[in-house]
């Protein structure tokens, strides 16, 4: 099939999956007198905007045709780009758009639905927000991680305001009587939970938010503790019940104190959203300001394709008068690497471009290696556009530094149990082989196939340059439990 024709082939079909999923969501009807009731299983959320929320209901439809289309496009200005431009396979997979515009479009949609919706509880916002996430997901969301990972980190910081009132203020208990009291809870749970002795696994993951106190306890019931262990899938923890109407579909039950109305949980919710927006706003200048940490004079630095963040690092480095070369490998077969090049030519700095099969030859000259993120696993891993996999292990056999400049954005608690697979996608081999060559019978039996990206494992991974500074990929476990709950990591898979 011509490829404008498989275009139209595909954009029909989105058209008739939108028609029929507006004609299934209009078969239940809920009534807005009991919201409690409609957001206990995220399934019924989408229902649920639909009959109570219609404005908000279409806010997140148009989301969604927008995301199954490709239309977060590659505008360098950072505008949406609509039309069969955008809905083209190649500009679709095109690497070095700005991926922090999907990114901020997915913050303001949550902002415009939490805010006017009617929630009550920090446990009908989470149900919500796990409703929404995976219709994100659904529409496209596998494709673009950080839409989860924005969706996780609202629910991390729900979780951590409605905490916050659960802790007591003044208890007349000493501090140190606290510690002792935690500490004793802490090792006696894993001793029973686990029905063996404490290791050093389950010792790290006890974290003391994770532990409610003996006084909680009294104020919120017969509510069992549940610590991480418990929640990564642990026996005690898969097996929990309780009888307060909190059970989703995933069988995730929440404090007793997440059911609980207060008054100034929305407002809170949306200060923690608007720092999240002005976050991604600052996030290429809080990278920037490293450069100079990172790029010194006169090294050959070698990149790979096109990659807006690191283009703004090296224009950033090159603004505070370092001289230094840059090596650009062409990215085929979208070849981004040209367009890479121009830019950064323009700006002054000496810039070389290279086919890919070159790599090797030219490594033993390379001081250093940036290379773009598509996501950051939570093993240290790195998913990168196809090709960066060749780059690593060339620059790991001349001990050359790989550096990887992302934002905390694109952080995902995921693991590659699929290994080169984990978050991939394989897309039409038109870009790769001319269509009349098939009728070749040398290449009707050839399978072609072309993936958008790579896995590269941690041990090839040096460093990683993020907004909140530089961290070594050992280090990603802990920045994962700074910034998502462990209960969210698989709410959307």
């Amino acid at each position: 099939m011509p490829p404008f024709l498989a275009e139209r082939h595909h954009c029909h079909h989105i058209a008739l999956f939108t028609f029929h999923r507006s004609c299934q969501t209009t078969v239940t009807t809920m009534t807005s007198d009991n919201p409690p009731a409609n957001l206990d299983d995220p399934q019924n959320v989408r229902r649920w905007l639909q009959s109570n929320h219609p404005k908000q209901f279409a806010l997140l439809d148009n989301f969604e045709i927008e995301l199954r289309l490709g239309r977060f496009s590659s505008s360098r200005e950072g505008s949406v780009a609509a039309g069969a431009q955008g809905s083209s396979t190649s500009s679709r997979y095109q690497y070095g758009r700005d991926r922090r515009l999907v990114t901020t479009r997915t913050v303001e949609l949550l902002r415009a639905i939490i805010g006017p919706t009617r929630w009550k509880t920090a446990a009908q916002l989470l149900t919500l927000l796990r409703g929404l996430g995976n219709e994100l997901h659904a529409a496209g969301g596998y494709r673009e991680p950080a839409i989860g990972n924005v969706v996780r980190r609202i629910m991390y910081a729900v979780r951590d305001e409605a905490d916050r009132v659960s802790i007591p203020t003044s208890s007349g208990v000493d501090d140190m009587e606290k510690i002792d009291e935690l500490t004793e809870h802490v090792s006696s749970k894993l001793r029973v939970s686990a029905g063996k002795e404490l290791s050093l696994a389950s010792m790290l993951w006890a974290h003391p938010q994770h532990v409610t106190m003996k006084h909680s306890r009294q104020q919120s019931g017969d509510y069992s503790d549940r610590l991480r262990s418990d929640s990564m899938g642990s026996e005690s923890g898969g097996n929990a019940t309780s009888s307060i109407d909190g059970w989703d579909a995933n069988g995730a039950i929440y404090p007793p104190h997440f059911y609980s109305r207060r008054d100034d949980l929305r407002q809170s919710v949306m200060e923690a959203i608007q720092e999240m927006m002005s976050e991604l706003e600052d996030l290429h200048k809080n990278i920037n300001e490293q450069a100079t940490q990172h790029i010194h004079a006169g090294e050959i630095i070698l990149t790979y394709a096109l990659s807006k963040t690191v283009e703004l690092f090296l224009k950033a480095a090159a603004a505070k008068k370092r001289k230094f070369q840059v090596i650009v490998c062409e990215g085929a077969p979208h070849f981004g690497g040209h367009s890479m090049a121009k830019s950064l030519a323009e700006a002054g700095i000496d810039t070389t471009v290279i086919h890919d099969a070159a790599t090797f030859a030219i490594m033993a000259r390379v001081n250093k290696v940036l290379l773009p993120a598509h996501a950051v696993l939570a093993n240290g891993g790195l998913i990168a556009p196809s090709g960066s996999n060749m780059v690593a292990l060339a620059a790991k056999q001349n001990s050359v530094p790989v550096v990887t400049v992302a934002g905390m954005f694109k952080l995902c608690p995921m693991y590659p149990h699929e290994g080169q697979d984990t978050l991939n996608d394989l897309i039409s081999p038109s870009s790769v082989i001319d269509y009349s060559l098939m009728g070749d019978p040398v290449l009707s039996g050839v399978e072609l196939i072309n993936p958008v990206h790579d896995y590269i494992p941690p041990q090839l991974i040096d460093l990683y340059i993020t907004n909140i500074g530089g961290f070594q990929p050992s280090y990603i476990y802990r920045l994962l439990a700074e910034y998502y709950h462990s209960d969210d990591w698989e709410a959307f898979e």
